[in-house]
């Protein structure tokens, strides 16, 4: 696919057209309130893995409602000081994968937590075992338009209010550092991480990796490749509810976490991307508060972005900051 989007020197000063409703904040503030009146419970469970370089933990903790969420926490083997968290979210449709996977970031020296995504880990990778106990309105196959019908019931809600509280469930094991919290993830996990980047008010950084969930008016309209085509169908069928869809939206949009963002930032987009449009990257990345940030871009590349290059801008980027 060539180059389908902005001209890069448009894409350099590209802004959302998206408005943040006026009870964002309140809406936020009220949701995570509400989350922390269960008790966190965060449960470590020693894993048997065969592995001798890294130490891995069954993780559950209590998300929104109160359900339980899992984990894996990763930590060098024998570690025993506080030590630098990271913090990643996973890509739509995976899970947390199974223990041995994902050995990158504890074999710097960091301790790594891995949030399941709940009612999803069925679609690639190694799945996941988190449900998601709450119902919702009719909806499209997919987890886009579920509970669409208003922001109380959007799944999402859930789903970036499980984020916040698997930073404090990861924050309360006694070798990490809760002053050296990174966040982190692609795609659905880079939107997660944006999301987070703008409720959590103390981390160190945040890196969101060719980022989905954000800009959502430009994102439906631009590019008919799924998970956003989810939407488009589903107002295919439910004629008229577009602007119900937009408001319901408009309270879980990257673009405007990202205007709360406090810490520095290494997004990454790619040209080609028809899934995350680098359009919609960069209307999160242009509103992103702090002024510490930066982006890779791919130029050729399609949703799989730097890859592994981009692993490695990660991880000398991190050293300034954990």
């Amino acid at each position: 696919m060539a180059l389908f989007d902005l001209p890069f020197d448009e894409l350099r000063e590209h802004r959302s057209a998206s408005v943040a409703p006026e009870d964002f904040d309140a809406f936020w503030s009220k949701t995570l309130q509400e989350a922390r009146e269960h008790d966190l419970d965060a449960r470590f469970e020693p894993v048997d893995t065969g592995l001798s370089t890294v130490d891995v933990y069954d993780v559950t903790f209590a998300g929104f409602g109160g359900h339980p969420v899992k984990g894996w926490l990763r930590l060098p083997a024998g570690a025993t000081g506080p030590l630098p968290l990271i913090v990643e979210f996973i890509g739509y449709g995976g899970g947390r994968g199974l223990a041995h996977e994902n050995l990158l970031w504890p074999s710097t020296g960091r301790a790594h937590f891995v949030m399941d995504t709940r009612g999803q880990g069925s679609a690639w990778g190694g799945g996941g075992g988190t449900a998601d106990p709450v119902g919702g309105a009719p909806a499209f196959p997919g987890f886009m338009t579920r509970g669409i019908d208003a922001p109380e019931n959007y799944y999402y809600r859930r789903v970036y209010t499980d984020a916040v509280r698997a930073i404090e469930a990861a924050r309360s094991h006694p070798l990490t550092d809760a002053g050296r919290t990174v966040a982190l993830g692609a795609s659905q996990g880079g939107g997660i991480t944006i999301a987070v980047g703008g409720l959590v008010p103390d981390l160190v950084a945040v890196a969101p990796d060719v980022p989905f969930l954000c800009d959502f008016p430009r994102a439906v309209s631009l590019t008919d490749r799924h998970p956003y085509r989810e939407i488009a169908l589903f107002l295919k069928t439910h004629r008229g509810r577009s602007a119900d869809v937009q408001r319901t939206l408009s309270y879980f949009d990257g673009v405007h976490f990202a205007a709360r963002g406090r810490a520095p930032a290494l997004f990454s987009a790619a040209l080609e991307d028809q899934t995350c449009p680098p359009s919609t990257v960069f209307s999160a990345f242009n509103a992103w508060a702090h002024e510490d940030k930066t982006i890779e871009v791919y130029d050729f590349n399609d949703h799989e972005g730097g890859g592994p290059y981009h692993e490695a801008a990660q991880l000398s980027w991190l050293r300034t900051y954990a």
